[in-house]
């Protein structure tokens, strides 16, 4: 019975995927008798949390029942009040969370403010799941770290391209799609100048039949050489661009930018852009997840940066061949088996003719 009522919470807490950041996704139900008698979850960062919605659905019936609730409620004032307040006030009898909360300024108070208040708690059903959903806020609440996804589009012989460069489009139109969507679910995209210079690319979240919300665009570009008319910078979009660069980078460029109301961030004095530095500093703009689309450079880059914690690989049943075509991955690349990158918890599934395979790194990753 706990797990069917956590699985309702799940759902609904996935509802608002994409649209709450910085904060979690969360659900939560109300159970009397057997009974769903209040249902919400938290739609985005600074409106009510899941609780407030399924207590005031529930109402005077709240006194006695159980509240299912995916993540543990808060204790604490921030962008709005402690929930664990007004479920004593509700007279909940029971609090079933599925985990407890990762932000440091909850772990585990709220539940034992609850405790101490004669309620009966319950943890861990369904934790994994709790935990999966919530992944990039676990990630950037106790780091203050974006959660960072490479993803690929490469063909059965792992080519991202032909030998002249041709890439559109390796994969089919439900990989192409599902691509659209995880830019609507993560805060921003990064891809190298050398994408934007070879492709012009959008980097707008472009869903079938429209809607979608487009993620911050950043652009690592050492020596900010983006051109003033490059197709990123010149979307009719509400989304921030930022540009990623050095202090190498020359002044009358980085002021160019800056008129045009591009943000640029100087991140580092190297020759490259730093991208541990970075992601510090995404973190502190509440940048909490990153989708990386570059080219084999970027994404070498990344992985030996050690900023990556999953990978997105969508596999099209084609052979390119060519020793001169390019592979999704550059850099210098693992000297032994022993060095190389290694996924962990394998999801497969298929979007139409193509494969979609996602894994966690456990070496060579973040």
């Amino acid at each position: 019975m706990d797990d069917r009522f956590m699985q309702m919470a799940l759902d609904l807490a996935s509802m608002a995927r994409g649209r709450t950041s910085p904060n979690p996704m969360v659900g939560a139900v109300v159970v009397k008798r057997g009974n769903v008698i209040g249902r919400g979850y938290h739609h985005h960062a600074g409106s009510p949390h899941a609780e407030v919605h399924a207590l005031n659905e529930a109402g005077a019936d709240a006194r006695g029942a159980t509240l299912y609730v995916t993540l543990e409620p808060c204790c604490h004032h921030g962008r709005t009040g402690p929930c664990t307040e007004l479920i004593i006030k509700a007279g909940i009898s029971r609090v079933v969370a599925a985990t407890a909360d990762p932000n440091p300024i909850v772990a585990g108070k709220g539940l034992k403010i609850l405790r101490e208040a004669g309620l009966e708690v319950t943890t861990g059903i369904m934790e994994k799941d709790a935990r999966i959903l919530n992944e990039v806020f676990n990630k950037y609440i106790t780091t203050g770290r974006p959660f960072v996804v490479v993803k690929a589009a490469v063909s059965l012989d792992g080519k991202i391209a032909t030998r002249t460069g041709k890439s559109k489009w390796i994969t089919g139109s439900e990989a192409r799609a599902y691509g659209h969507q995880m830019r609507d679910w993560y805060d921003s995209i990064m891809v190298g100048i050398g994408t934007v210079l070879a492709d012009n690319p959008s980097l707008t979240t472009r869903l079938p039949g429209g809607g979608g919300r487009d993620p911050v665009r950043i652009i690592l570009d050492s020596q900010a050489r983006t051109p003033l008319n490059a197709g990123v910078l010149n979307q009719r979009s509400e989304a921030l661009t930022i540009i990623a660069s050095t202090a190498r980078a020359h002044p009358a460029r980085v002021k160019a930018l800056k008129s045009a109301g591009i943000e640029v961030l100087t991140v580092n004095d190297g020759p490259r852009v730093d991208l541990i530095k970075l992601m510090e500093l995404l973190g502190a703009k509440e940048i909490t997840s990153v989708l990386v689309e570059g080219g084999a450079g970027v994404h070498g880059s990344a992985i030996a940066a050690g900023i990556v914690d999953k990978a997105a690989w969508f596999i099209a049943p084609k052979i390119i061949g060519g020793q001169d075509a390019p592979g999704p991955v550059g850099g210098e690349g693992a000297g032994d088996l022993t060095e190389a990158a290694v996924l962990e918890r394998l999801t497969v599934s298929r979007l139409g003719s193509d494969l979609r395979i996602e894994g966690y790194f456990t070496r060579g990753g973040g």
